[in-house]
């Protein structure tokens, strides 16, 4: 396992977010961790900004007294986005969750 710990600027939860991904795919190279880093803290974009929406909701009002979305569901979005090609980018090895494609027996 590789004794690469994660960066302290993190919070907690992406610190065991990190902590499990090196442990299940021991990433090792430089370029992979940048990669990793950066899913991470696009990770903690997206969930500061799920925290401000779950406080102020997903509309507010203008100076027009006009409802509208949250400015902060943007950054949300692509913070959402910019994890998840990071975590593409890391080409890690998915297994199947199932032997077989499709819904599982008996439901």
């Amino acid at each position: 396992m590789s004794k690469t710990k994660a960066p302290k600027h993190l919070t907690t939860e992406a610190r065991a977010l990190w902590d499990r991904l090196m442990k299940e795919y021991q990433i090792e190279d430089e370029a992979g961790l940048l990669i990793l880093q950066t899913a991470l803290e696009a990770f903690e974009r997206m969930r500061g900004a799920q925290a401000v929406i779950a406080v102020e909701g997903l509309q507010v009002t203008d100076r027009f007294d006009q409802k509208k979305a949250h400015p902060l569901t943007v950054t949300e979005r692509d913070s959402r986005a910019a994890m998840l090609a990071a975590l593409k980018a890391l080409n890690l090895d998915l297994e199947p969750l199932q032997e077989r494609a499709g819904r599982p027996a008996g439901r």
